[in-house]
């Protein structure tokens, strides 16, 4: 049996920092009422930062906000405005554009994950994380059209965004989850 989404959901134990505890309350907030399967949407979020704790701070805020501009109304401005560049930076690069096909906008946020730099890792280990979530999710709820979606789009995504030696026990996990 798994977690009981539905149940009210507190700060995880790593959420000891003003910075993550502060990302983690604005992304509770953006998403006011959205739902991550049967349980509110903060689940999803909690789940990408718990596999991202060896990664940072940094990991561990963008892991918070990475939804926000493609699922809410907050625009990346206002994440620059409160969490600086570097943190909108990497937020920008793992949203995807709105309001295009779900093909076309995974090819533009492919494009944005093989152009990332070193000063961009970061957004790099959260839509590993992101990722590994969403396709761990489909397997515990057992969702296989959504697997099947992910399995599909695996390769382009890996081709994207690995980089040797970086979350490699993240990839690891998807490799296998996706195989």
């Amino acid at each position: 049996m798994g977690t009981d989404r539905s149940a009210p959901v507190t700060p995880p134990s790593f959420v000891r920092s003003e910075r993550v505890a502060s990302a983690r309350s604005f992304a509770i907030s953006a998403h006011g009422m959205q739902r991550y399967g049967d349980g509110p949407y903060v689940t999803h979020l909690d789940e990408v930062a718990a596999l991202l704790q060896p990664h940072g701070e940094d990991a561990l805020v963008v892991a918070y906000l990475h939804d926000l501009c493609e699922d809410t109304d907050v625009p990346l401005g206002a994440v620059w405005l409160r969490f600086g560049a570097h943190i909108a930076r990497q937020v920008m690069i793992v949203s995807d554009e709105l309001l295009a096909p779900r093909g076309e906008r995974k090819r533009w946020v492919n494009a944005k994950l093989a152009a990332a730099g070193l000063e961009d890792q970061v957004a790099l280990c959260v839509k590993v994380a992101d990722r590994l979530a969403n396709v761990q999710a489909c397997q515990r709820d057992g969702d296989t059209v959504r697997l099947v979606r992910y399995r599909r789009e695996q390769g382009p995504f890996r081709d994207a965004a690995y980089r040797a030696g970086l979350v490699e026990p993240l990839w690891r996990q998807l490799e296998l989850l996706t195989a």
